[in-house]
C-alpha cells in the first residue's frame, strides 16, 4: 500500500462523505421547496373557493329572504308596480324600469363623452395639459356618492329644474314621440336628473381604461392611416376603436356596473316615486333607492322579504349583464 496509501483512503472516505452530506442537504432542500409549493397552492385553491363559497352565501340568503314575497305575489311581483305598505301589496316593476332607464341614460352620456375625453388625452391634447385633466378626471371616481346626490339636490336639480327642463319641453313637447319623453312639469328631481348624476359618477371609469387601451395602439397603425389621408375622426373610427374594442367594452361594463348598483346619489335626486312614467322628467325609483329608504321602516316579514327580492332582483340583473358582456368578449376574441 505504500506510506500514503492510507491518506489516499482517507482522503477518499472524506470525499464520499462529503458528497453523501451534499446529496442529503439537496434532498433536504427539495423537500422544503415541495412543501412550500403543496402549501402555496393549498392558499391559492383556498382564496378561489373562499370567493365562491362568499357568493353561494349570498346568493342562497338573498334567496331565503325573498322566498316569503315571491311565494306570497308569484310572478306578479315582477309585473305590479303597486307598493303599498299598509295593505301590504308590493310589485318590483318601477324600482326595476327606473334602475335600467337611469342607467340607460347614464351609459348613453357617458361612454361617448368618455371616449372623446380619451381620444383628446391620447392624441390631441397638449403634453402641458395631459397630466392636470388626466388626475383631474380620475378625481371625480374618489369623490362619495352622498357627495354627489347633496350637490345634484340643491345645486344641480335646481338648475335643471329653472333653465334645461322648461327648454327641454318646450322644444320637443309638440313632437309625437319625444313629447311623451319630455312632458310633465320641470320638477328639477326625476329619472333624468339621476341618470345624469350617474354619467358624472361612471365617466371617469370609463376615460380612464379608454385612455389606456387608446394608449396601447401601436404607433405605426396610426401613423399609416394618416400616411394615406386618413382624418382625425378615421383614425378614430376605423384604426382606434376596432383596435380597443375589447377594452372598451370593458369599460362600459365597469360604467354599467357601477350606475346599476349605485344607491346614495340615486336616492338624492330621482324622487323615490314608486310609479311608472314615460317622461323621463318625472320622478321615480330604483331598487337601490328603494331599498336604502325603506329597509329601516320595514315592519312585518312580507314588507321585508319584498325588499329583500329587491335585492336578489338587482344581483341578477347585473349577473346578467356581466355574463352577456363575458360572452360577448369571448365572441369578438374568437372572431378576431
Amino acid at each position: 500500500m505504500g506510506p500514503r496509501g492510507r491518506d489516499v483512503s482517507e482522503v477518499a472516505l472524506r470525499d464520499a462523505s462529503v458528497s453523501t452530506g451534499v446529496s442529503s442537504s439537496r434532498a433536504a432542500v427539495l423537500r422544503r421547496l415541495r412543501l412550500n409549493d403543496k402549501i402555496f397552492h393549498g392558499l391559492t385553491r383556498g382564496a378561489a373557493f373562499t370567493v365562491l363559497a362568499l357568493l353561494s352565501g349570498v346568493i342562497i340568503a338573498l334567496i331565503i329572504g325573498a322566498a316569503p314575497a315571491l311565494s306570497t305575489f308569484g310572478f306578479s311581483f315582477f309585473t305590479s308596480q303597486s307598493w303599498n305598505p299598509v295593505t301590504e301589496k308590493f310589485g318590483a316593476l318601477a324600482p326595476i324600469y327606473g334602475t335600467l332607464v337611469t342607467s340607460f341614460i347614464a351609459m348613453l352620456i357617458a361612454v361617448p363623452v368618455g371616449l372623446l375625453i380619451a381620444f383628446f388625452l391620447t392624441e390631441l391634447c397638449p403634453m402641458a395639459l395631459r397630466r392636470p385633466i388626466g388626475i383631474a378626471i380620475e378625481l371625480l371616481a374618489g369623490i362619495p356618492s352622498i357627495i354627489y346626490g347633496i350637490w345634484g339636490l340643491f345645486v344641480f336639480a335646481p338648475f335643471l329644474q329653472k333653465y334645461v327642463q322648461p327648454f327641454l319641453i318646450d322644444t320637443f313637447g309638440s313632437i309625437p314621440i319625444l313629447g311623451t319623453l319630455f312632458e310633465g312639469p320641470p320638477y328639477g328631481i326625476g329619472m333624468l336628473t339621476a341618470g345624469l348624476i350617474l354619467a358624472i359618477m361612471v365617466l371617469p371609469f370609463v376615460t380612464s381604461i379608454s385612455r389606456d387601451v387608446f394608449s396601447a395602439v401601436p404607433p405605426v397603425l396610426k401613423e399609416a392611416a394618416y400616411g394615406v389621408g386618413c382624418t382625425t375622426w378615421e383614425v378614430f373610427r376605423n384604426v382606434i376603436l376596432p383596435y380597443t374594442r375589447v377594452g372598451v367594452i370593458g369599460g362600459f361594463m365597469l360604467g354599467l356596473g357601477r350606475a346599476l348598483g349605485e344607491t346614495m346619489a340615486v336616492t338624492f335626486v330621482i324622487g323615490n316615486a314608486h310609479k311608472i312614467s314615460a317622461s323621463i322628467l318625472a320622478p321615480g325609483t330604483t331598487i337601490s333607492a328603494s331599498i336604502a329608504n325603506e329597509f329601516t321602516e320595514a315592519v312585518g316579514d312580507l314588507y321585508t322579504s319584498s325588499l329583500i327580492a329587491l335585492g336578489l332582483i338587482l344581483f341578477f340583473i347585473t349577473f346578467i349583464v356581466l355574463a352577456a358582456a363575458r360572452y360577448m368578449l369571448a365572441r369578438m376574441n374568437k372572431a378576431g
